[in-house]
C-alpha cells in the first residue's frame, strides 16, 4: 500500500509542476464541469429515453447512475474516508473549490465510467467511443485539479465497470416499450 500512495503523490505532484498552465486549466475545469452531479450523463440518459428504441438504455444509465452515486457516496467513501490529496499533500495546489466529502472512490469517476460502460454494451459504435473518451477526460480532469488521487480514480473505474456489468444483465422488454 505504501508503494501506492508514493506513487499516487509522485503523479499528482509531476502533474502540478509539469503539466499544468492557464489554457489547459479552463479547459480542465470545463471538463471537470461537465460530470459535476452527472449531468452530463443524467442529460443524455434523458435523450435516450424519449425515443423507443433507445429507452432502455437511457434507464439503465439512471439506473447505473444512481446505483454508483450510493455505492460511491454513501458506501466507500464512508468505508475508506480517505482525505483529499490537498489535505494530505502540503505542497499541493488545488485548482477548485476544496470538496468537502472523502477521496475515494471518485464519484465524478464513477458515474462517468458506469454511464460509458453502458453505453458501449448497449450502443456500441462512435457514440460509445466517444463516451468513454469524454468519461476518461472527465477522470483525469480530477487528478489535473488536484482533488484526487489516481487510486481514486481506478477505485471509480473499477467499481462503475462492476455496476455497469450488473445493471446490463437487467431486461426489460414490455414495461419499457
Amino acid at each position: 500500500m505504501e508503494f501506492i500512495g508514493q506513487w499516487d503523490v509522485s503523479i499528482l505532484l509531476w502533474i502540478q509542476e509539469i503539466l499544468r498552465s492557464d489554457t489547459m486549466t479552463v479547459f480542465w475545469k470545463a471538463i471537470t464541469w461537465l460530470g459535476d452531479g452527472g449531468k452530463i450523463w443524467i442529460l443524455s440518459a434523458v435523450i435516450l429515453l424519449l425515443r423507443k428504441k433507445t429507452r432502455q438504455t437511457g434507464f439503465l444509465v439512471l439506473l447505473a447512475l444512481l446505483i454508483c452515486n450510493i455505492a460511491t457516496n454513501d458506501i466507500f467513501k464512508e468505508i475508506f474516508k480517505r482525505p483529499r490529496p490537498f489535505r494530505s499533500i502540503d505542497t499541493l495546489v488545488p485548482l477548485i473549490q476544496k470538496p468537502g466529502s472523502y477521496s475515494f472512490p471518485s464519484g465524478h469517476t464513477s458515474s462517468s465510467f458506469c454511464a460509458a460502460f453502458v453505453y458501449f454494451k448497449k450502443l456500441p459504435g462512435k457514440c460509445a467511443v466517444l463516451a468513454l473518451l469524454l468519461a476518461a477526460m472527465i477522470a483525469f480532469s480530477r487528478i489535473y485539479l488536484g482533488v484526487h488521487y489516481p487510486s481514486d480514480i481506478l477505485g471509480g473505474v473499477i467499481l462503475a465497470y462492476i455496476v455497469s456489468i450488473v445493471v446490463c444483465h437487467i431486461e426489460f422488454k414490455e414495461q419499457l416499450s
